[in-house]
């Protein structure tokens, strides 16, 4: 062999091994490092309610980090502090920056969210939704708290057994544009045609998650319409507000009140006797279970249909194969609230 092959082949060797040099600085071959698992890091998930520093969101919150801990994951929980869906985007659009492995969010409004969510889902992040769905094609699973038609048949039930089925509502919401609120109000409206005829929904009331305004909007309402035979509160902060309201205006056991709040906050409206039941679900074991949901779907073992299995809850239902099932409502009352702190 001549010495000019030989020096051609050692150039030829010395190209190669920088062309595989080059290839593993740049990744090439590897799985990718984002938070979602992939590259054997610690898994992240972001995890948003539809505003911080309400009870109810809470009370998810700590189901959240029992289930993070649980899994060993990593949890991001943050929201902003109104219930504004352009003020959710934004974060959405932080978090797509910050190597979320997922996103779960709890939607004020499911298309103003669909943007942020699709972008997300197409830089990698796995994407759920729980408590308030987004649209269904900005998110790949949603976890319910229950369905819409047993909230709405029960807070009508509950409702119905203090004023005989019959008379005319006042229902106080958090927003107008919130999917779960907006499903539920028709829930009961159906609810009231099919077996309650004499009862219906006079006025719908957004209360924009302010206790406050809550208050307000209920007492002028009531002065105004002396008729009202009763106020539901469908959101955690509507139906202490209402609640109040009556007891400021003295209309104890004459405005009956009802709706959707957590056991700690509505104590004290059951002890006066402004109310006697309401419903809710457990949002502890609801934020449980979203961190399940996310961490799953990292690690690419989310059900189609079935049932799921959701650490101390056992199995959950799949309701349809891009949605979980918490279970039913809950019914408070004097008799079995003191078994909840949340």
């Amino acid at each position: 062999m001549s010495g000019s092959t030989w020096g051609v082949k050692i150039v030829r060797v010395a190209l190669l091994m920088a062309l595989v040099l080059v290839a593993a600085s740049c990744g090439v071959g590897q799985q990718p490092s984002q938070g979602g698992g992939g590259g054997g890091g610690p898994k992240k998930i972001c995890m948003m309610p539809k505003l911080v520093g309400i009870p109810y969101f809470n009370a998810s919150e700590k189901g959240a980090e029992e289930a993070a801990k649980d899994l060993d994951v990593e949890l991001v929980y943050d929201g902003p502090t109104e219930a504004k869906a352009a003020l959710q985007s934004q974060m959405i659009e932080q978090w797509i920056q910050q190597q979320c492995g997922a996103i779960s969010v709890a939607a004020n409004d499911p298309d103003a969210l669909a943007p942020a969510m699709k972008k997300a889902e197409d830089a990698g992040i796995k994407t759920s939704s729980w408590d308030a769905d987004v649209a269904k094609d900005a998110r790949e699973v949603f976890v319910n708290q229950a369905t819409f038609e047993a909230i709405g048949y029960e807070l009508v039930d509950v409702m119905a057994e203090q004023t005989d089925g019959k008379g005319k509502f006042l229902v106080v919401t958090g927003s107008l544009t919130a999917p779960n609120q907006v499903a539920w109000l028709k829930e009961m409206r159906e609810r009231m045609k099919e077996k309650y005829p004499e009862m219906s929904i006079a006025s719908v009331e957004p209360g924009e998650e302010d206790l406050q305004l809550g208050i307000d909007i209920t007492k002028n309402y009531l002065r105004a319409n002396p008729d009202t035979a009763g106020v539901f509160g469908i959101t955690s902060v509507a139906l202490p507000g209402a609640a109040e309201a009556v007891e400021q205006e003295g209309l104890e056991g004459e405005v009956a009140v009802t709706g959707l709040s957590t056991p700690n906050d509505m104590k004290p409206y059951l002890e006066s006797g402004a109310v006697e039941k309401f419903v809710l679900w457990n949002p502890v074991d609801l934020g449980y279970l979203a961190v399940h949901v996310a961490n799953a779907q990292i690690e690419g073992n989310m059900p189609k249909s079935g049932t799921f299995e959701a650490g101390r809850l056992g199995k959950v239902e799949m309701i349809a194969e891009d949605e979980v099932l918490l279970g039913p409502p809950l019914v408070f009352s004097q008799d079995n609230i003191d078994e909840y702190d949340f």
